[in-house]
């Protein structure tokens, strides 16, 4: 007899890590964090999309997961460069920091 991980399961842990990933962006003011929570909540997303595709014999989650991981891969991208833009000005990565772009 062997065990096979159910829907509820899935939704359990995305939404552990969702939780997770939004308590780290309302709490930390380092913007390398702040991105990498962000991913967090982007992939916890991405684990439902592929349970309920899993739960309902479809393709649709897996397509639109590919298409998130390819708009966070870009969002990394863009982010990071802002972040390497920050630190060589301010020598720091502090979300306080970034308030100085607006002018």
């Amino acid at each position: 007899m062997s065990w096979e991980p159910t829907l509820a399961h899935f939704l359990i842990l995305s939404a552990a890590v969702f939780s997770i990933g939004l308590v780290g962006v309302m709490i930390r003011r380092n913007a390398i964090i702040l991105f990498m929570c962000i991913e967090l909540m982007i992939n916890s997303v991405n684990l439902t999309f592929i349970a309920f595709a899993r739960y309902r014999f479809e393709m649709d989650g897996h397509v639109f997961a590919f298409f998130i991981m390819a708009v966070a891969a870009a969002e990394a991208a863009v982010a990071l460069a802002i972040v390497i833009h920050v630190f060589r000005h301010k020598r720091g990565v502090s979300v306080d920091d970034m308030q100085a772009l607006k002018y």
